[in-house]
């Protein structure tokens, strides 16, 4: 593995999964929702600098290939977490992060099911987009508590129910792709 600029902004991302969790930990409120912010929101940025770079310059990987969703889902899932701990079990909130978690670890295991012929799953340009308003509605939600700005909270959970519907849409999308290799021989 070569350590190219995309490839550790990439790796920064993953590290900074878990310390927007951490700064809540160890942080008072609201000094960690600002920190939460500033780490979500920079490492959501590298989501986007890092491919692009990566292309631009001739430097993609297969480790950054692999890693970037890796980092992707632990940026979503642990901020989802972390936000159902500070708001507790409510609707608005539990329900659309229910249908993230569910499809992440439904489309995980897809692809690892399908192993060499997981690139009939390849990523789709609405599943980018399904990414990108993860990352706005958390970070909206993150910028609701630093600021305290209840306005925010209806602005991220209405964002968080259209990411909600772009993941279940993704999640249909890569298992109607996936049925042809799930199919049984006939004995």
């Amino acid at each position: 593995m070569t350590w190219t600029l995309p490839n550790v902004l990439t790796v920064a991302r993953l590290i900074a999964a878990p310390l927007v969790l951490i700064v809540f930990l160890i942080l008072p409120r609201p000094l960690a929702d600002w920190a939460a912010l500033v780490l979500f929101a920079g490492a959501a940025a590298t989501d986007w600098i890092d491919g692009y770079l990566a292309r631009a310059w001739n430097q993609q990987s297969k480790f950054g290939t692999m890693l970037d969703p890796i980092a992707d889902k632990a940026m979503v899932m642990i901020a989802l977490g972390m936000l159902l701990a500070i708001t507790g079990p409510v609707l608005w909130l539990g329900l659309p992060t229910a249908a993230i978690l569910f499809r992440e670890v439904f489309v995980s295991g897809l692809r690892e099911f399908l192993g060499d012929t997981a690139g009939t799953l390849k990523v789709t340009k609405l599943a980018k987009w399904k990414t990108m308003v993860q990352m706005v509605a958390i970070a909206t939600l993150l910028a609701s508590g630093a600021l305290a700005a209840p306005v925010l909270v209806w602005i991220g959970g209405a964002l968080m129910w259209l990411a909600a519907a772009l993941t279940l849409m993704t999640g249909w999308d890569y298992f109607t792709k996936a049925l042809p290799f799930l199919r049984e021989e006939p004995r």
